[in-house]
C-alpha cells in the first residue's frame, strides 16, 4: 500500500512533467488518459487475481477458474464496485445509464483521488487531471471485452467542488452483443 501523500506528490509529478511536454489541455489530457490506460491494463489481472482469491473472499476454485463477466451491467457494477474500491479505497458515487442515449453510462465520484490536492492554474482552468482515471476504467472494461472511449469530465456543484464523471461510451460491438444476448 502506498500513502496517500505519496501518490498525491508522484501524480503531481507526473503531470508537470507532462505538462512540458505538450501545447495544450486537450493533449495533456489524451497523454494522462494514455498513462492510465497503461497502469489499468496491468491492474486488471491483479484485481482479478486478488478480488477472485480466497484470501479475498472467492472460494478455492474461483480462483482457478475466475468468473468472466460477459454481460454489461454486471461487468459496469464491477467496476463500479469492486475495482473502484479495490483502486480507490471505496466504491464510486453513482453508476447511471444516460438517458439519451443507450450507449453511454456515467460513473461519478464526489471525491476523485488524483484531483485531490493538485492546484490547477487558471489558464488550466478546464483541465480534468482525472482524464488518468479514465484510462484506467478504459483499459479494464477493453481487457473484460467490453470496448469503450472512456472521458473523464468535471462536473462541480457546491458541496463537491472536485466532482468528476467518468463518462463511458460503449463501442456498437458492444451494444450489439448485448442485443443478441437479450436485455
Amino acid at each position: 500500500m502506498v500513502a496517500a501523500s505519496s501518490l498525491a506528490f508522484l501524480f503531481a509529478e507526473m503531470v508537470s512533467y507532462t505538462q512540458g511536454r505538450v501545447s495544450g489541455i486537450g493533449e495533456l489530457e489524451k497523454k494522462l488518459s494514455l498513462l492510465g490506460y497503461h497502469h489499468g491494463q496491468r491492474l486488471l489481472p491483479l484485481l482479478h487475481s486478488r478480488l477472485e482469491s480466497p484470501s479475498g473472499g472467492g472460494s478455492a476454485s474461483s480462483s482457478k477458474n475466475p468468473k468472466r463477466e460477459i454481460r454489461l451491467l454486471p461487468a459496469l457494477l464491477w467496476v463500479h464496485g469492486q475495482a473502484w474500491k479495490a483502486l480507490f479505497g471505496k466504491q464510486a458515487d453513482s453508476l447511471e445509464r444516460s438517458t439519451e442515449r443507450s450507449d453511454e453510462y456515467m460513473i461519478s465520484t464526489n471525491t476523485p483521488l488524483y484531483s485531490k490536492g493538485m492546484s490547477i492554474p487558471k489558464d488550466m482552468s478546464q483541465l480534468s487531471v482525472e482524464a488518468y482515471t479514465a484510462g484506467i476504467v478504459e483499459a479494464i472494461l477493453d481487457g473484460m471485452g467490453f470496448p469503450a472511449r472512456v472521458t473523464a469530465h468535471s462536473v462541480a456543484t457546491p458541496e463537491y467542488p472536485q466532482r468528476t464523471t467518468i463518462l463511458i461510451k460503449l463501442d456498437k460491438s458492444v451494444m450489439e452483443r448485448e442485443e443478441a444476448l437479450g436485455t
